[in-house]
């Protein structure tokens, strides 16, 4: 999209101040806007500083979106913003001192094979060919970097696999899966987005698979809406894994689970793609586990605070503080995601002083796994990974 239709595009907005009235880092009292910011937009004022690190504030929640009476689709306009604005480079802050995006753009360049399926074990029943590809996401790369009590991204990923065969499904593991480029593409990298989109389509063509089914949101969303728009409709039938699950649902018959829960809507699964029922009904489907929703749930629901690993500052932490917060007001024992990303966010917020008495957070996959009796036992990290993760720590 030309600089120029991004320009029309602002000028559909009615100046009624709405988007900003919701957006949740305009609340926290730091000055970002996202009315001044289509304003800035619409006046051609593309190319100052200011603007630049406006563009990096945003959250891309769509929470603007949803109360918008235009329907201008601020975040998207965001997105495309930040690659016409600031081609090749960043003016916001990476979190984890870019470490992430570092891991993203090699998997986007490098011509070396990766060890994607080391997490794999025996009990697990996947095959080289058939009609469900299981897209891991970046797990294994969470499971090096992160290292908060009670997150397992890989285990996690064994989860799904073992809830997938509890449906009568033996998914296909792309032995060679790269990032899905959502967070490059969101930082206005489309140069090395495209090349993980044509690496991840061209490796899912050749297994002839007909669907593919998702435990993080994010990849979702940007295989369903982001790679169409730039490689045109894939004929391939795009799942989170909760929509699948909760069609097959009659075949899982959980245990009983005393407790009661609440649940966090992810921003990619809730208000960009409009899933929110699938998760709800695996955890009414548990007997004896109580779902008790937030204040702010489904279309209201509260971001957990970030986005392409960028901007984790004050607003973020706030904001992660505040839906912590009201997560424990709801009387939960749990605090259940459907996101890999919300899950490890959530958890960092959960490590500060002033959250410590909040209700564990789970995923969802790891709570229908436990709920099933289909959880291994929690690995031993492996050295290696203790020695690089406390290596971490100590930086």
């Amino acid at each position: 999209m030309t600089m120029d239709l991004v320009l029309a595009e602002t000028l559909v907005c009615q100046e009624c101040g709405r988007c900003t009235g919701v957006c949740p880092v305009a609340r926290s009292g730091l000055g970002y806007s996202p009315r001044k910011v289509i304003r800035q937009v619409g006046e051609s004022r593309t190319q100052s500083p200011e603007l630049d690190r406006a563009l990096y504030s945003c959250l891309g929640c769509d929470r603007c979106a949803a109360v918008c009476p235009s329907g201008l689709a601020i975040s998207d306009l965001i997105v495309r913003l930040r690659g016409e604005a600031a081609p090749g480079r960043c003016a916001g802050t990476l979190a984890h001192g870019g470490l992430l995006q570092s891991f993203m753009r090699l998997m986007a360049t490098s011509p070396e094979r990766q060890h994607r399926l080391d997490w794999l074990d025996l009990s697990l029943r996947v095959s080289t060919s058939g009609d469900t590809i299981l897209f891991v996401g970046c797990a294994p790369y969470f499971d090096r970097v992160f290292d908060f009590p009670g997150l397992r991204p890989v285990e996690t990923a064994r989860n799904a696999v073992r809830l997938l065969n509890r449906v009568g499904i033996e998914p296909v593991l792309l032995d060679d899966e790269r990032c899905c480029g959502h967070d490059l593409l969101w930082l206005g990298d489309t140069g090395n987005f495209r090349l993980l989109a044509e690496r991840n389509l061209a490796r899912i063509a050749a297994t002839g698979a007909r669907r593919v089914v998702f435990s993080c949101p994010e990849c979702l969303r940007t295989f369903k809406l982001d790679y169409q728009r730039r490689f045109g409709k894939s004929s391939l039938e795009l799942l989170h894994i909760s929509e699948l699950l909760a069609q097959e649902s009659s075949k899982l018959d959980p245990g009983a689970m005393p407790g009661r829960v609440t649940f966090h809507d992810p921003c990619r699964l809730g208000r960009h793609l409009g899933i929110y029922d699938p998760p709800r009904e695996l955890l009414r489907a548990v007997p004896e586990l109580e779902l008790i929703e937030m204040n702010h749930s489904r279309e209201r629901a509260t971001c957990c605070g970030g986005t392409a690993w960028v901007e984790c500052g004050t607003a973020v932490k706030c904001l992660q503080s505040a839906r912590l917060a009201e997560a424990g007001a709801t009387g939960a024992d749990r605090l259940v995601t459907a996101c890999p990303k919300c899950d490890i966010h959530l958890r960092c917020a959960l490590c500060g002083t002033d959250a410590r008495t909040g209700p564990e957070i789970v995923n969802l996959i790891d709570l229908l796994a436990e709920s099933l009796g289909l959880s291994g036992p929690e690995p031993l990290p492996e050295p290696a990974v203790l020695a690089r993760k406390g290596g971490s720590q100590d930086a």
